[in-house]
């Protein structure tokens, strides 16, 4: 089963040594996020480690997947380790006092129990989290493209930069445009196929696409990727059999041959479409909360937000085949056997 989950390439020689790789890693988070803050006009805030249970503002991701969760004993209040901030950036933006236009990043750090551990996944999860205020009018396809092609700018510039300041790393490899594909689209091209071989066909084709519209249920009857009802709006019609304002940044990468996700993005519920959804996955008991209170008291902003990987990026432009070359965390000793005696080491 291990040997299935991990991709250990004949040929390949890191381009880039540990001491190399640690300096690069630093260059990357360092510039990268301060280009993203530019582009998006976001400013840099302090975020949780941990959040309470009894608020809802942890995040589900599929809604299957287990946070860890512990007592906090001078409180007797149950508290989880973050999966992500979707819905505590949403919270931040209306405390802090950020108007239409203005937004956040954050360093998230999260730990996801349940991730299958391959060469990309990892128990240890570190992203960028972003959120910005948007307008109503703003709650369509075509300012969901817009926010995306910007972000890709940043990330094709940043591979650039990164390609030329470390000489050793082969060229530049990003094609100069995203291109954008709805689920449904890609299920109908590639019918026999699963979501995950639909994304690796799309992407050795295009080189880089965003493909809109996962979590609600395609005509085949499912999903092309779970998602929780109460952060990404999934479920808005769109035009021509479409729904859905959110989306994941895929591009294709010659060392796995295979899609890689750097992105996973969306514009966030509203009122209307938070209680679709929680309609939708039986999650009705959930109004109670006080994240999904606040939104519909209407308490909270219009946002479109998302989380980049840090580890993804860092993976990516420094030509590694195993996230855990370029992020500290726990593996089977079996793949860490595996991975040294091909010369692949795990921090």
């Amino acid at each position: 089963m291990l040997k299935s989950n991990l991709i250990v390439p004949e040929e390949y020689n890191p381009s880039l040594d540990l001491r190399e790789t640690e300096r690069a890693i630093r260059f990357i988070k360092s510039n990268f996020q301060d280009r993203l803050a530019e582009e998006l006009n976001l400013a840099r805030i302090s975020a949780p480690i941990l959040v309470l249970r009894k608020t809802g503002i942890n995040d589900y991701l599929t809604g299957k997947e287990r946070p860890i969760r512990f007592n906090v004993s001078n409180m007797n209040e149950e508290a989880e380790i973050v999966q992500s901030l979707a819905k505590w950036k949403r919270v931040a933006l209306a405390d802090y006092g950020f108007a239409p236009g203005e937004g956040l990043y954050t360093d998230m750090n999260a730990i996801r129990p349940d991730e299958i551990l391959d060469n990309l996944h990892s128990v240890y999860v570190d992203q960028w989290d972003w959120e910005r205020i948007i307008s109503k009018d703003e709650r369509d396809l075509d300012f969901l493209k817009f926010i995306v092609r910007k972000i890709y700018e940043v990330i094709k510039e940043m591979e650039k930069l990164v390609c030329e300041q470390f000489k050793k790393l082969e060229r530049p490899f990003l094609p100069d445009e995203i291109q954008f594909i709805h689920s449904e689209d890609i299920l109908e091209m590639y019918p026999d196929l699963s979501p995950e071989e639909r994304e690796d066909e799309i992407c050795r084709e295009k080189g880089a696409v965003f493909v809109i519209g996962i979590g609600a249920e395609l005509k085949d009857g499912r999903p092309h990727d779970e998602r929780a009802a109460d952060y990404d709006d999934w479920s808005t019609e769109t035009g021509s059999g479409r729904c859905g304002l959110n989306g994941d940044v895929l591009v294709w990468y010659p060392l796995l041959q295979n899609a890689f996700e750097l992105s996973s993005m969306g514009i966030r519920v509203d009122k209307d479409s938070l209680m679709k959804q929680l309609e939708i996955k039986g999650e009705e008991n959930n109004v109670g909360l006080y994240f999904h209170r606040r939104l519909l008291q209407e308490e909270l902003p219009l946002t479109i937000g998302g989380g980049i990987g840090q580890s993804r990026l860092c993976m990516f432009f420094l030509r590694k085949v195993h996230i855990g070359e370029v992020q500290s965390s726990v593996w089977p000793d079996e793949m860490v056997k595996r991975c040294k005696e091909r010369q692949i080491f795990l921090l």
